[in-house]
């Protein structure tokens, strides 16, 4: 194989379905199935909406784009909805804060209107009275985050090896040359770390520190409605929520329909390691924020509830491209919330890196030795997880 990529999420698959169409050979190790790990936990978010200017902006911009490419190409597989987003405000001073965000947002190519607060039921009719207006993000859109990996590592041809814990890297001379797993050994002269909450752990394997840190979130979802809500809706506070850098429990409702029925309620965010304990705070503030924002849902029946581990770092930037202090090893990691919506960008990136062509966005900003040598947190954490 000319690369192995450890993790089928979804950013795994965006990398081995761009390295396929590079012209390179392809196998995928994952020691669950596709999708098992954070990305079968995610809403298939894909904002621009939430992001101030700067690179990772840049990586959703071109992210957005490419997810239009995707769902023509791969067609209803991925249940792209180009649904568009709408950020509230309850007062005239995050309203003000909002516009200075949005103008910034504005010189790096995102579109945005200001809505007025008249105007804001007619985009969404049960939306709460009272708001002191809002801004709306037409490129936000959503996807299926498992679909999405599934379609896209089918389209990429690679070699599956489900059910295989990557055990140890194949090193000569200091230079990665492929995995070992729990069944096999996969010689390659590149290797992509695209782990998810694991990647400190499997970049500890050949002695890089990669402080990844798991950043826990909760998901409710209701019995099935009328379509009550039509875009991505969320308060102005969630944009704080995702660039803070707080452990403790956050959280900031994110409101959207499926086309199946069933409403969607995120999102929280706190740093407890891997703990999967079920938190009724967390689930309590979700419903009361989301009743505020919608009170039509204050009598919704929510019919699960679900979570898992982001991947954080502490600049909150993704860790993409090679590493230099480990010849042959590659990163893809470290997306936090946005890895599905970031997930077509960092493919590209991670496939003009593998085969030394000018990359569509520049990869200095997310190089992963960017970081002070140190303890990796996040592996001794892994090692002690069960």
């Amino acid at each position: 194989m000319d690369v192995v990529i450890i993790g089928a999420g979804v950013v795994g698959a965006a990398c081995a379905y761009y390295a396929s169409r590079s012209g390179l050979s392809v196998a995928v190790v994952d020691r669950g199935p596709v999708a098992g790990g954070t990305t079968g936990a995610g809403e298939g978010n894909l904002l621009v909406s939430d992001k101030e200017a700067g690179p990772e902006l840049d990586l959703a911009l071109l992210s957005v784009r490419l997810w239009r490419d995707l769902a023509a190409q791969l067609p209803q597989a991925v249940e792209y909805e180009p649904k568009g987003g709408l950020v509230v405000a309850p007062d005239e001073t995050t309203l003000k804060a909002l516009r200075h965000f949005a103008e910034g947002q504005r010189a790096a190519g995102v579109l945005s209107t200001e809505v007025a607060p008249d105007a804001l039921h007619d985009l969404e009719p049960h939306l709460a009275r009272g708001l002191a207006g809002g801004f709306h993000y037409p490129q936000d859109a959503q996807v299926h985050p498992a679909q999405a990996a599934a379609r896209l590592l089918s389209a990429s041809g690679a070699t599956l090896h489900l059910g295989e814990e990557v055990t140890g890297l194949v090193l000569e001379s200091g230079t990665v040359r492929g995995v070992h797993t729990s069944r096999r050994t996969l010689r390659s002269p590149a290797v992509v770390n695209a782990a998810g909450t694991w990647a400190g752990a499997v970049a500890s394997l050949a002695g890089a520190a990669l402080p990844v840190l798991p950043r826990r979130g909760f998901v409710l979802v209701t019995e099935p409605l009328p379509r009550v809500v039509r875009h991505k809706v969320y308060a102005a506070d969630y944009i704080a929520d995702v660039a803070s850098d707080s452990a403790a429990l956050q959280s900031s409702a994110v409101v959207e329909g499926t086309p199946s029925g069933p409403v969607l309620i995120g999102a929280t965010r706190e740093r407890v390691g891997f703990d999967r304990t079920l938190s009724p705070e967390a689930l309590r503030r979700l419903a009361a924020q989301a009743a505020t924002l919608f009170p039509v849902l204050a009598d919704a029946k929510v019919i699960r509830t679900y979570h898992g581990f982001r991947p954080y770092l502490p600049d909150h930037l993704p860790a993409i491209g090679p590493d230099p202090r480990v010849p042959g090893l590659f990163h893809a990691c470290g997306h936090e919330g946005a890895g599905i919506g970031l997930a077509p960008a960092t493919g590209a990136l991670i496939a003009a890196s593998l085969t030394g062509t000018e990359p569509p966005v520049p990869l200095a900003p997310f190089r992963p030795d960017r970081f002070p040598d140190g303890p990796t947190p996040s592996a001794a954490r892994a090692a002690a997880a069960p």
